[in-house]
């Protein structure tokens, strides 16, 4: 099986980061571009980094986005403080701004798409995070890409040696994987899962907690 060519968002936020590790550090990855407003400040063989300050403004003809396998989406932010208008704009058309670029140049990529527990499908709840990202997981299934998975991951452990970790959260780090062990993933396996859901498939395209687990070993 040839190795992976692949597009990661977010590298400058916790989870974009802990997969991009995760990606360096597997022989099924090759090549990674890393698309984000400012760089990660990482250096490997591996790794082109292509800085974009605004993902709504891509276009759909750039030819930097050209020859790769797969997406990990992994850009995201934090509803807190936020309306529901602004809150859209960023999670649902910047996401799917950005598919229908990659999807353009790339008709056989595999898109992973960073959701979240709790993700509202039937988009007509009351939390509106859950609505909006429910609202993008949709979107992204009825595109043509080869397959679709939404990750709906809990807590995250993030990988050793990580920078892009909220001082507040480090103090609960160890709290969840030793009390909470079927809410927790490691960023690790998220990465491996992301992978492996390229090579290997899955039977379904949303992934809670234990289809993470499951398809990370």
């Amino acid at each position: 099986m040839a190795p992976l060519k692949i597009i990661i968002t977010g590298a400058t936020g916790m989870v974009g980061e802990g997969v991009l590790m995760e990606c360096l550090g597997n022989p099924n990855v090759s090549e990674i571009l890393s698309i984000s407003r400012k760089s990660s400040g990482k250096k490997h063989p591996k790794l082109k980094e292509y800085l974009v300050p605004d993902f709504l403004k891509i276009n759909i003809d750039d030819e930097n986005l050209k020859g790769y396998d797969a997406c990990f989406f992994c850009a995201g932010i934090s509803s807190i403080g936020m309306n529901e208008e602004d809150y859209t704009r960023i999670t649902y058309e910047t996401t799917i701004h950005f598919a229908k670029a990659v999807l353009h140049q790339n008709p056989e990529m595999v898109f992973n798409y960073v959701s979240g527990a709790q993700t509202d499908s039937s988009e007509s709840g009351k939390t509106m995070w859950a609505r909006v990202k429910g609202r993008t997981e949709n979107a992204l299934k009825r595109m043509n890409f080869k397959a679709v998975y939404n990750f709906r991951p809990g807590f995250m452990k993030p990988v050793e040696g990580q920078l892009n970790v909220k001082w507040f959260f480090k103090p609960f780090i160890w709290f969840f994987p030793v009390f909470l062990p079927s809410k927790s993933l490691t960023l690790h396996e998220v990465g491996r899962a992301m992978i492996n859901a390229v090579q290997k498939g899955y039977p379904t395209s949303t992934l809670e907690i234990r289809d993470i687990k499951n398809l990370a070993i």
